[in-house]
């Protein structure tokens, strides 16, 4: 043991020189990288955000605009004898419209499930066109009111709009605090709708909705402050989809450590950073995250970045850890055959994104009493003449060897090295976010995540969060047993 341990240590001394001479050789050529990716906008702010004007006492009948998207459950759509809305708010328009809103619901099968939406060009109200959209049975979520304000932007978008009203078909019965959220979901839909990647096509069609009034869901400070809020999650959320949708060849390790240098010294009044390059990582002996990245042209980068509050105590240190691979072939157990997807592994530095999109979202809200460490081991999972190879033995820095079986277990090789930094600051509490495995999607589909820890409290944070956000999560077990499925007659596991 101690000797192969011993020639993992004199392999980690190499891999170090060699990265280090790639970085001398290569430092133009990640500039140059470095400003293709600043001309792609990939962390420029938005400043096309959808403007969200409030008014509370306006009859829906009488607004003046595009489009009028009126959000329905199924219960609103109950009928009279003379098959007449029930509903006060359809029931007003649909006399307007002489009833024309009744029979075409029923014409087109419309029901008001989730995802149900039909959009009728009229005369007889100040807008041009009304819609119905569907919130489902009665809708007790975020999800489906984030799903109202993406299908309202939708709609606009289909038909050139420059000016949209969403207003719920029954509003009367919500609490201060549930107007609020309901505001704030339709808010956050509605800007991720607006949301379209276009950085890299050489002509693109610009949406022209300019606006968009949220009805009946209150005025005043309150409600500022949380569509506010909503500006400030979602500006991270689309910033961690512009990382995420940047080709290999633009965000680079180095790119992406650009990138969280420049969030610091944007809200350098919270946030520090501290970038280590490989010769720094090896003299923290972190042989399983340079194992990963020795085969790449593109040396790694080591991203840490620490968020304080501007003032009072910490009550609680996190730290968010996210996997950044920007591009995983597989190495030398190469991704290959039908499914494999290798020309979408780009989307491997996923956990990075939503990280650094959290970076960005909490520089503009600066919340207090919690101090949050991000940390991030970019590299790249390539093939060459310095490869990691399978069978090969890794030390991580806590001193742990790891039997490399198969190279495209990168992403926990990664990890391991960036969690054990994470656990020498000192933190109470760390997440851990990464396009781990296929298996996953396999197991749960494409909309719901995965969550593993063994500690119930956690989980129950994390599943209350994933409850006010509207994000589906599913916990999976952690049985003793698994243990046994990682050892090795060679290394520690």
């Amino acid at each position: 043991m101690k000797e192969r341990a011993s020639t993992t240590n004199q392999t980690l001394g190499e891999v170090k020189k060699k990265t280090l001479d790639k970085q001398e050789h290569l430092w133009e050529l990640s500039r140059a990288l470095a400003v293709l990716a600043s001309a792609s906008s990939v962390s420029r702010e938005r400043e096309e955000f959808l403007r969200l004007v409030r008014k509370e006492d306006v009859d829906v009948t009488e607004w003046k605009g595009d489009i009028l998207a009126v959000g329905v459950t199924e219960k609103d759509l109950a009928r009279d004898a003379n098959s007449k809305f029930e509903n006060v708010i359809l029931s007003k328009i649909d006399s307007k419209l002489g009833g024309l809103l009744a029979e075409a619901s029923s014409e087109e099968d419309f029901s008001g499930k989730v995802g149900q939406s039909t959009v009728l060009r009229i005369t007889g109200l100040g807008s041009k066109r009304v819609g119905l959209i569907g919130l489902g049975q009665s809708p007790s979520t975020p999800s489906p009111f984030k799903g109202l304000g993406d299908a309202v932007v939708e709609a606009a978008k289909s038909s050139q709009e420059s000016s949209a009203a969403v207003v719920l078909a029954s509003s009367e019965g919500l609490s201060a605090q549930s107007k609020l959220s309901t505001a704030y979901a339709i808010a956050s839909g509605a800007v991720l709708g607006l949301f379209e990647d276009n950085r890299y096509k050489s002509e693109a069609k610009k949406s022209t909705l300019r606006s968009i009034d949220i009805i009946g869901l209150g005025m005043g400070p309150e409600l500022e402050k949380k569509l506010k809020y909503a500006g400030d999650v979602s500006s991270g959320i689309i910033f961690g989809r512009e990382l995420v949708n940047s080709p290999a060849n633009v965000l680079t390790p180095g790119v992406l450590a650009e990138e969280a240098a420049k969030i610091a010294s944007t809200y350098s009044d919270v946030f520090t950073a501290k970038i280590l390059n490989a010769e720094q990582c090896a003299e923290l002996k972190m042989g399983s995250y340079l194992g990963v990245a020795a085969a790449s042209e593109n040396p790694p980068h080591f991203i840490h970045l620490c968020y304080k509050p501007l003032s009072g105590p910490v009550n609680v240190k996190l730290a968010l850890v996210g996997k950044g691979l920007t591009f995983d072939s597989g190495g030398y157990n190469i991704k290959t055959g039908p499914g494999c997807s290798i020309e979408l592994v780009k989307f491997d530095m996923g956990g990075s994104a939503t990280v650094l999109g959290t970076t960005k979202a909490l520089g503009q809200i600066k919340p207090l009493g919690v101090e949050v460490h991000f940390i991030v081991a970019a590299c790249e999972n390539m093939i060459s003449g310095t490869s990691m190879r399978p069978g090969d033995i890794v030390t991580t820095s806590n001193g742990k060897t790891i039997e490399v079986n198969n190279t495209d277990a990168e992403g926990r090789l990664t990890l391991a090295d960036a969690l054990v930094y994470a656990c020498n600051q000192g933190v109470e509490k760390i997440i851990d976010l990464a396009t781990l495995t296929g298996a996953c999607v396999v197991a749960l589909g494409p909309s719901i995540a995965g969550v593993f820890t063994p500690s119930d409290d956690l989980a129950k944070e994390v599943f209350e969060a994933s409850d006010v956000s509207g994000e589906k999560l599913w916990r999976l077990p952690l049985g003793e047993s698994y243990w046994e499925t990682m050892k090795s007659g060679v290394a520690d596991m």
